[in-house]
């Protein structure tokens, strides 16, 4: 239904059924994951007029990825993360990919 790198590809879906017989298909709620459970890669100071998609594009390859860079944050307003300049942006691997312990901070805990 989604692509592999889209923030739903694993998201489940259900099944609704109509009062008139229609059956609709749709996906369930998607949770961002816990921030600290995700592996972070690097960090990202933020650049004045930098947008998100923009980060993405450049740390992780694909603009369409800066869902993961919002999740790494909780964050459910994703143009927040730019607004201050300097701040430093954690780039995660995706939930569910685990490759050992924070790379730039083994004893976990990396505030953003």
């Amino acid at each position: 239904m989604f692509s592999a790198t889209s923030r739903y590809a694993n998201t489940p879906t259900a099944v609704l059924q109509l009062p008139d017989g229609r059956t609709v298909t749709y996906v369930r709620r998607r949770f961002p994951p816990d921030p600290d459970a995700l592996t972070t890669l690097s960090l990202h100071a933020v650049a004045p007029g930098e947008r998100l998609d923009h980060i993405a594009a450049q740390e992780l390859g694909d603009p369409e990825q800066a869902w993961r860079i919002a999740d790494a944050h909780r964050i459910l307003a994703p143009a927040t993360l730019t607004e201050r300049p300097g701040r430093r942006l954690r780039i995660t691997l995706p939930e569910g990919i685990p490759q050992g312990p924070n790379i730039l901070d083994p004893g976990g805990g990396l505030g953003g």
